[in-house]
C-alpha cells in the first residue's frame, strides 16, 4: 500500500478500481493517475488484490507463485476472499473514512471474472462470498482496461520478471475472463467504464481521466 501525504481530502473518500485481463496496463495507468493526483494535491492511497495487508501479501505470494500448482479453483477463491476481507477492513474502509482517493488494482469483480467464469465455479457462488468478504463495499467507479487477449499476453511475455501462475494459463482461460469482464460492464454500467487500452498509453490515460473528472 502506498499513501500520498498532505493534499486535499474530501469529506467522503472515493474508491476507484482498475480491472482487466493480464497485460491490460493497469499498473502503468495507476502510476499515471497517482502522478496526476499528486500534481492536483489530492490525498490518495494505492493498494491491490490480492495484497494491501500483511495477510493479503502473504496469500498473494502463494496464489501467484508459478510453482503453486496444487490449488484448485475453490481453494483459490477461499484464499482470495480471506485476503479481500482483510483488505476491506484494514485498508479500503479506513481510507474512505479518512477522505482519501483509494485506488485498487483489482477488487471483488476480479473473482467473478477469474474464478467464477475463468475457473468455472459460477458467478452466483462468487457473488455470495464477495458479499460476505466486502460487507457490501463497492467501487464508486470501476475502470475496465480492455485489450484483446493476444495483445495482453504479448505484453506479459515481454516483461523482465517472467510470468506468474495466472499469466501462464491457456489462452481459452483468458478469453473467458475477458468476456466475463465485458459482461459485468454491461450489467453494471452505472459504475463501470470500459476503456480501449490497445492504444498509446497517453491516449488511454486521457480517456481514463475524462471518466474520473466527475468524481475528482
Amino acid at each position: 500500500m502506498v499513501e500520498a501525504s498532505g493534499g486535499v481530502r474530501p469529506e467522503r473518500g472515493i474508491f476507484i478500481v482498475f480491472e482487466g485481463i493480464e497485460g491490460c496496463g493497469k499498473s502503468t495507468q495507476i502510476d499515471r493517475l497517482c502522478a496526476h493526483l499528486t500534481r492536483q494535491q489530492r490525498s490518495f492511497l494505492v493498494t491491490r488484490e490480492p495484497g494491501g495487508t500483511s495477510l493479503g501479501d502473504a496469500l498473494r505470494e502463494i496464489l501467484l507463485r508459478p510453482g503453486t500448482s496444487s490449488l484448485d479453483g475453490l481453494t483459490e477463491l477461499f484464499l482470495l476472499e480471506a485476503a479481500r476481507r482483510a483488505h476491506v477492513r484494514e485498508v479500503i474502509t479506513p481510507g474512505r473514512l479518512q477522505g482519501l482517493v483509494v485506488i485498487s488494482d483489482r477488487f471483488a469483480d476480479s473473482s467473478i471474472a477469474y474464478q467464477g467464469v475463468g475457473r468455472g465455479l459460477g458467478v452466483e457462488l462468487v457473488e455470495r462470498l464477495n458479499a460476505l468478504a466486502t460487507e457490501g463495499v463497492e467501487a464508486d467507479l470501476t475502470i475496465l482496461l480492455d485489450v484483446p487477449v493476444e495483445v495482453g499476453l504479448a505484453r506479459v511475455a515481454h516483461r523482465a520478471r517472467g510470468e506468474d501462475r495466472l499469466e501462464r494459463e491457456v489462452r481459452a482461460f483468458h478469453e473467458r475472463v475477458r468476456e466475463a469482464y465485458l459482461k459485468l460492464a454491461r450489467r453494471r454500467g452505472d459504475r463501470y467504464r470500459v476503456i480501449d487500452a490497445d492504444r498509446p498509453e497517453e491516449e488511454t490515460f486521457a480517456a481514463i481521466l475524462a471518466c474520473l473528472q466527475p468524481l475528482l
